[in-house]
């Protein structure tokens, strides 16, 4: 039990100290705005504001914010450096925007008029999937400038007018002010909650314990699933012919965090249970890191159906192109 003050308003929350700020934003305080993207600090989709300066929500307990001045999109009074997001078509698919946004701000709290590089560096821990830098740099780097005129201006063109003018985008404004819904964004009343349980080795043999007792002992646990429930075939992957990987591992995993079993239930209990006391039992097998290592002769094979740990091979020919075309 704590509280934390987030954009100028104090909230008593009853997570425990060690959940991620992501979470108790989204989740228990249901500001949306903060995406969720890695939870592993590489993305920089979930950046806010702590006492001024951007940091990873997904990377900072939540014990560590309290006391802090917490900003998120929702709270940024930048409304200027939002209308430069729409004016110079920063605001794309929107997943960064809110992150892009945190962090630009941070800057321009400090440097109203920044350099292109000064903005690449101020930007450089959020991601955007829709490799759109050049419009999220110009939008920044202009945000305290004029804006284009024909952005400024009412949307909807004169007619005949409409072709080569530039609108701002329909839906830009849910994207910057951290409203528009994506699939994370929606839970439905008394959801259930998934924890995934994950190899902690790259190569392991693993065996369950009695997970029947384990679940009666752990109130709020609705459901334990492992390979066994899956009732199709457990492959899967992107290209037909290429699928080998199982959507939960059988008795072996092939990567440190693949996936072995699912705990589902209430979000209380989620949230509390201890991995812990999950009882699997794990033997590390060797295992090599390098595509060169993993092509010799003894190297350890991850598929029977992929001999010498190929996964396809093929032949690149080169000559003239100007002669067989």
């Amino acid at each position: 039990m704590g509280v934390l003050k987030v954009n100028g308003t104090a909230h008593r929350i009853s997570s425990p100290d060690g959940r991620r700020l992501s979470e108790v934003l989204r989740d228990e305080l249901g500001l949306k705005g903060t995406k969720v993207g890695c939870d592993a600090g590489d993305c920089g989709a979930c950046t806010v504001l702590l006492d001024g300066a951007p940091v990873c929500a997904c990377l900072t307990p939540v014990a560590q914010a309290e006391g802090a001045e917490i900003t998120t999109v929702e709270g940024l009074s930048l409304a200027r450096l939002k209308q430069s997001f729409l004016a110079y078509g920063a605001a794309q698919c929107g997943i960064c925007t809110p992150g892009m946004l945190m962090a630009a701000a941070a800057l321009l709290a400090g440097e109203p008029h920044p350099s292109r590089d000064q903005v690449k560096d101020a930007l450089g821990g959020v991601l955007c999937r829709c490799t759109g830098y050049a419009k999220i740099i110009e939008a920044v780097v202009h945000a305290n400038d004029k804006l284009p005129e024909s952005v400024e201006a009412p949307v909807g063109a004169a007619v005949g007018a409409a072709v080569g003018a530039a609108l701002p985008r329909v839906d830009g404004a849910a994207k910057v002010d951290g409203t528009e819904v994506f699939g994370a964004d929606y839970t439905p009343t008394d959801s259930l909650l998934v924890r995934t349980i994950r190899a902690p080795y790259f190569h392991a043999e693993f065996e369950f314990g009695d997970l029947a007792a384990w679940q009666a002992a752990h109130a709020g646990v609705v459901a334990v699933l492992t390979a066994k429930d899956i009732a199709g075939v457990n492959c899967y992957g992107t290209i037909p012919q290429f699928v080998d990987q199982p959507a939960l591992a059988e008795g072996r995993t092939r990567l440190r965090g693949e996936a072995v079993a699912l705990v589902v239930g209430e979000a209380d209990a989620i949230h509390a249970f201890d991995l812990q006391d999950f009882p699997v039992t794990w033997q590390e097998l060797p295992h090599v890191l390098e595509a060169e290592a993993a092509l010799k002769n003894g190297a350890p094979q991850l598929h029977a159906g992929r001999p010498a740990n190929h996964l396809t091979t093929g032949i690149v020919r080169c000559g003239n192109v100007d002669a067989a075309l």
